[in-house]
């Protein structure tokens, strides 16, 4: 199996280390089909896009398409989810400017509400802490997983588990539901193997993406699939993904 699309790149919009041009010059030089240009929301404190940016990075992107045609190049945003209710930090008179769509727990992101501090991150801070806060942190993170989801159009949950617990199988669930594809994040390894061998009990397709910070690790993804083949995943299932 082999892997013909990076479906999440970062670049120096948010905190990554090269510019789009050079993510794309490394996905044609790799010989892929297709890269995802997926800075982080604007709620990030520390590393979310400057609304500002957001016509900037589509004008460009736009004329990079042009540039480079051998290679699919796609304008995306890794939202934040920021509430319990499964608000994200995507503002609507930005929406049109993306072709997708991703969402994920974060550090460092600003909550819509004050209780979502509480119900989210110092609940999960805590709950490292104490055992008998665990189940009560899992269950709200993934409940605002799932309404992230329902409330909004996402095309992929990034490394569903590795920033904050969930219930996998709830959250596979309703991305089989969705029609929502859940990300084998190289870089992060998670989806896990075991949260990944839950996911494959649903209809519900993955992404295996290298999270590149610097666009000398686009395409690198072999931890990722590692992961995919100890679970016995096959290319069929991966979006980006196809026999050898």
């Amino acid at each position: 199996m082999k892997i013909n699309g990076d479906n999440h790149t970062h670049t120096v919009y948010s905190h990554g280390k090269n510019t789009i041009e050079d993510n794309v010059k490394k996905a044609v030089e790799l010989g892929l089909e297709k890269v995802a240009i997926t800075d982080h929301g604007s709620g990030h404190i520390f590393y979310g896009v400057d609304k500002r940016n957001w016509h900037k990075m589509r004008d460009e992107i736009d004329v990079l398409k042009k540039k480079y045609p051998q290679v699919e190049i796609v304008m995306g945003v890794e939202a934040n989810i920021i509430g319990s209710d499964g608000s994200i930090d995507v503002d609507e008179e930005h929406l049109e400017l993306f072709d997708v769509i991703n969402a994920g727990f974060h550090y460092g992101v600003k909550p819509k509400r004050v209780r979502d501090f509480f119900s989210l991150y110092l609940l999960n801070f805590f709950g490292k802490i104490l055992p008998f806060l665990k189940k009560r942190a899992m269950d709200a993170n993934t409940k605002a997983l799932v309404n992230a989801m329902e409330r909004n159009h996402i095309h992929m949950i990034t490394h569903p588990g590795a920033k904050v617990p969930v219930d996998m199988d709830r959250v596979a669930k309703k991305a089989q539901d969705k029609n929502v594809i859940l990300e084998i994040n190289a870089h992060h390894l998670h989806l896990d193997l075991d949260d990944l061998k839950k996911a494959m009990k649903y209809d519900v397709k993955f992404a295996i993406n290298s999270d590149a910070h610097q666009s000398v690790h686009v395409g690198m993804v072999h931890k990722g699939m590692e992961i995919a083949q100890a679970a016995g995943l096959k290319a069929h299932r991966i979006v980006n993904g196809e026999e050898d």
